[in-house]
């Protein structure tokens, strides 16, 4: 392999490194809902790609950039997911599966059909003044769009495992995620820690939606990919690990980026679903799941 080209696939798995940390971040409201909750948010896409309207609205409308953005969409999501959880889904948790499933499909069929009649079929670009400036570090060129959202995700990324880790408020929420009746007993509200969970997941949801706009255009047909690339991540990083999470999010991330560069953008879901295979053969609770 010559040096030029050395150089160039390195470039790729780099790039392919900082969008997965946005990945990593959307990923992370899933594991986080399904970690305490154990309900698994079928609408996740459709709030990410919600996200990326708001950031569009928000650029297009008021000039702000999208990643400046991310903090109050990402509070708003917060409002949004405190809300649901309280009023919509909290009677759902501990009832059958199917059941959680129909609720938050119908949520997420009625998010994307209101998408449709608000902004209609086509896709939505977020045209930044900086969107074609890169860094030169040697070989490597970087976008400077994609390591900016890149670097707000990985601070966002530790910042929530360092709430769930270091705060009183996240060792109550794990520990009703490690035993609920125990929680209950202790007298924590555990009805208002698990708003509080979900409204942390759809946070992490909503700020890597608004950050995803620097990377693809919004266009309410990603949503259900969207779902299915977070359900992809969470699995291979393990199930409830939030760190996990972010793993898988950069696995997935370069799978993409080499796939795209070595073969075909097409190829990407093809590499993405082998190394999912790969995992759930080899490691079944994910590459940092714990053994049930």
């Amino acid at each position: 392999m010559s040096p030029v080209t050395a150089g160039l696939l390195l470039g790729v798995v780099v790039q392919g490194v900082m969008t997965g940390l946005v990945y990593g971040l959307m990923a992370l409201g899933l594991s986080v809902i399904f970690g305490v909750i154990r309900v698994v948010n079928f609408a996740h896409g459709e709030f990410a790609v919600l996200a990326m309207y708001a950031a569009w609205v928000a650029f297009t409308w008021w000039g702000v950039d999208p990643i400046v953005a991310a903090l109050p969409i990402a509070a708003g999501c917060f409002v949004l997911g405190f809300g649901l959880q309280r009023w919509l889904v909290s009677p759902f948790v501990g009832r059958a599966e199917h059941e959680q499933f129909i609720l938050l499909a119908g949520v997420a069929m009625v998010l994307v059909n209101l998408l449709l009649m608000g902004f209609g079929p086509d896709a939505r670009p977020v045209n930044l003044p900086y969107a074609l400036d890169s860094y030169e570090i040697g070989p490597v060129i970087l976008d400077k769009a994609r390591l900016v959202a890149a670097a707000v995700a990985f601070a966002l990324t530790g910042a929530v495992i360092g709430f769930f880790r270091f705060t009183r408020t996240g060792t109550a929420i794990r520990a009703c995620a490690d035993n609920l009746l125990g929680a209950a007993v202790v007298g924590l509200d555990v009805k208002r820690l698990y708003a509080l969970t979900f409204g942390i997941g759809l946070a992490c949801v909503g700020a890597a939606g608004a950050m995803l706009v620097t990377i693809s255009d919004a266009s309410p047909v990603l949503a259900h990919g969207f779902t299915l690339q977070g359900f992809i991540i969470v699995i291979i990083g393990g199930l409830g690990s939030l760190a996990g999470a972010l793993l898988g999010g950069v696995l997935i991330g370069v799978c993409e980026a080499l796939a795209g560069f070595l073969w075909q953008p097409s190829m990407k879901s093809l590499f993405s679903f082998l190394l999912l295979v790969a995992v759930l053969a080899l490691r079944p609770q994910g590459l940092l799941g714990k053994r049930p």
